[in-house]
């Protein structure tokens, strides 16, 4: 995912390395195991770089995510290669808060005068959901039940 040119800043010089080792060790496969909360893949997601995305066929762009959201910790312990999609659904509670502090910040520098609610909610990411398993077919004994009903 691209970098915003106002935190640039936030990332070490030597990011273009650091982020091309973290996809080096995952394969070049998104090493997201469900805690993107997508909830569409069983254990590691099958994307690769380069290649087409299961269930959408787009082309898959391999990202660095940060796990906790902090461009200067670079630790690899915090660093996840994530295709575009689970990156961007792991960031979305992150965006969301952003987004508003964003919003209430145009709104000040516009003249809105300010309301004091209380201290901002952390950012939650939903529960990982369990892809419910699809219904058996009827078996022909309750299907000629169903139909002897009145």
């Amino acid at each position: 995912m691209p970098i915003r040119p106002e935190n640039r800043h936030r990332y070490p010089p030597d990011w273009p390395r650091i982020s091309l080792a973290i996809k080096e060790r995952a394969g070049w496969r998104c090493e997201c195991e469900g805690e993107c909360g997508r909830a569409t893949h069983p254990g590691r997601c099958p994307n690769r770089h380069g290649e087409p995305a299961y269930g959408t066929g787009s082309t898959v762009c391999l990202t660095t995510a940060h796990l906790d959201h902090t461009p200067e910790h670079c630790d690899p312990d915090n660093l996840r290669a994530m295709c575009q999609g689970c990156h961007l659904h792991y960031d979305a509670g992150h965006h969301a808060v952003t987004r508003a502090q964003t919003r209430a910040r145009a709104l000040a520098d516009a003249g809105q005068l300010d309301l004091d609610v209380g201290p901002a909610a952390a950012p939650v990411m939903p529960p990982a959901r369990p892809q419910a398993a699809l219904p058996a077919a009827p078996s022909a004994a309750t299907e000629q039940l169903l139909l002897d009903l009145p």
